[in-house]
């Protein structure tokens, strides 16, 4: 199961469409060994990373980034639920 470090690499960031199932599922590893205090930080830090990539020249790529982005942000949201109730 990757680590927060190894969460970029293992997303691929080369915009694979058909990765996209790959990086949700990497994010749900990393949510699932991290403990909960620590999970909304290491989302905002992936999160930040998914958007540099996010301007990419190659629009694949940006849409890859985006899709990442998005999913993210719903989990950051399920994370505060969760914290706050």
């Amino acid at each position: 199961m990757p680590g927060l470090a190894e969460l970029p690499a293992s997303l691929d960031w080369r915009g694979d469409p058909q990765a996209i199932p790959l990086a949700e599922n990497a994010i749900d590893q990393y949510l699932a060994i991290t403990p909960a205090g620590a999970r909304g930080r290491g989302l905002c830090e992936l999160q930040r990373d998914a958007r540099d990539h996010n301007g990419a020249a190659i629009v694949v790529q940006r849409s890859f980034a985006e899709t990442v982005d998005v999913y993210i942000a719903r989990k950051l949201t399920e994370e505060r639920a969760d914290v706050g109730g």
